[in-house]
């Protein structure tokens, strides 16, 4: 059954031979996103997509704790050192000269953090060096962005020290000032954590850029240039190199698509809660409890679109009630189960649709942003997920394989998120 279930999210990684050129510069205000599988990824493996599915419920366990009433960490064990990060990267060139890094996305975190030279406990080769930079500088404990950073502190010499858990890991740094490339786009005095320690296995190799909007996020301190709006496309599973893009700003964004308004809660603003009004199976709304979907400020109920998450989970009692229609309308086959997944059939079926109903807006799922496929036994799994039941978790998450070949609209002037199908390449 392992190996069943190996076989079938490997499946995923097959790639077509075709060449890509991986240096091929983006445009300004437009980013090419690379899936941590691509073939111009530094961290791919063979193992780690199927890996990150079966370790999905890490990255779960950790925007629960975010969205938590309070700041409580949730520690993870990866078991096998695996990246419990984000899974889609994009080069960034920070300081003068620039020096290239491999960052990560984020849609749910704010502030950025960078491995630096000297650091104890970090896993890449690839290091930002301050020293050669003649635009680096350290914030001192007076500046107003020390006030903002998680946990801060006063160190000896006087500069912003702070430290966070991410995941199972652990991080201490300091905020430093520096210019930010991206494209062609100038970002002077960006603020970012140069990490000088670390624990743990779930941190991105080069460092992660928030797209949170919180106060320290990318879209927070470029607003002058992006105006806070930004969209992704990430690409579908099946694609050659696992490339997407990631345009920021207003200009070029699709006009004419379908929006939600976006919900704020102010106990933790940088998550982008929309208002999950129900599920539609086939024709059929399924009858989930109002409290499944409601969302609710004071205990981080709600739903969430995120980009880390793999496959979509949902509070318990939602997720049973669409499993349970989703079986109903596959005739005259059983259900099994393999490994994280309960709802999977062999052989030639006809699946229902699934359905995403948010204010103002309907999303139906392609079958390959519904269905997980294998090779081995002709194997087709429903890809989302109950909740894990050993936490009390009052959170529904829209994940990257449900996004997948969409371009998601984030405009938070106009208080919106935005879909549109697109082809992601």
């Amino acid at each position: 059954m392992r190996s069943h279930l190996l076989i079938l999210l490997i499946s995923l990684l097959i790639l077509k031979s075709e060449s890509i050129n991986c240096n091929e510069k983006s445009h300004s205000s437009d980013l090419r996103v690379f899936h941590i599988n691509s073939q111009c990824s530094p961290f791919k493996t063979s193992v780690s997509w199927a890996d990150t599915l079966l370790q999905d419920k890490a990255r779960f366990l950790y925007l629960s704790s975010l969205a938590g009433v309070t700041k409580s960490s949730v520690p993870i064990a990866s078991g096998r050192g695996i990246v419990q990060s984000p899974t889609y990267i994009v080069r960034a060139n920070i300081g003068t000269p620039a020096q290239a890094m491999l960052v990560a996305l984020d849609t749910s975190n704010d502030a950025a953090w960078i491995p630096c030279s000297g650091c104890v406990g970090c896993s890449s080769s690839v290091l930002f060096d301050p020293s050669k930079s003649s635009s680096s500088r350290t914030l001192q404990c007076e500046a107003p962005q020390c006030k903002q950073a998680p946990n801060p502190s006063c160190t000896v010499s006087k500069s912003c020290g702070f430290n966070m858990t991410y995941g199972g890991s652990a991080i201490e740094a300091y905020l430093t000032q520096d210019t930010l490339t991206l494209a062609t786009d100038v970002i002077p005095n960006y603020t970012f954590g140069c990490i000088n320690k670390a624990s743990g296995t779930s941190l991105p190799a080069q460092g992660l850029m928030g797209l949170g909007r919180g106060p320290l996020s990318l879209i927070s301190q470029s607003q002058n240039l992006y105006q806070s709006t930004f969209s992704y496309c990430l690409p579908n599973s099946k694609s050659s190199n696992f490339s997407g893009s990631l345009r920021l700003g207003p200009k070029n964004q699709p006009i004419r698509i379908k929006t939600t308004p976006l919900l704020k809660n102010p106990r933790r603003s940088s998550l982008y809660y929309v208002n999950l009004v129900g599920i539609r199976v086939g024709n059929k709304i399924v009858d989930i409890p109002t409290s499944a979907l409601a969302f609710d400020p004071a205990t981080g109920a709600g739903t969430i679109f995120d980009s880390g998450t793999v496959y979509t989970r949902l509070v318990e009692p939602a997720y049973v009630a669409v499993r349970n229609e989703f079986r109903r309308r596959v005739k005259n086959a059983n259900a099994t189960s393999l490994g994280g997944f309960d709802t999977c059939y062999s052989g030639s079926v006809v699946f229902p649709s699934v359905t995403f109903m948010f204010a103002g807006m309907n999303v139906t799922l392609p079958p390959d942003n519904l269905l997980i496929h294998s090779s081995a036994g002709n194997l087709s799994c429903l890809a989302m997920a109950a909740a894990p039941t050993n936490v009390n978790s009052v959170l529904n998450v829209i994940a990257s394989m449900q996004q997948q070949n969409h371009r998601v609209l984030i405009d938070v002037p106009n208080s919106r998120l935005g879909i549109s199908r697109e082809t992601c390449t």
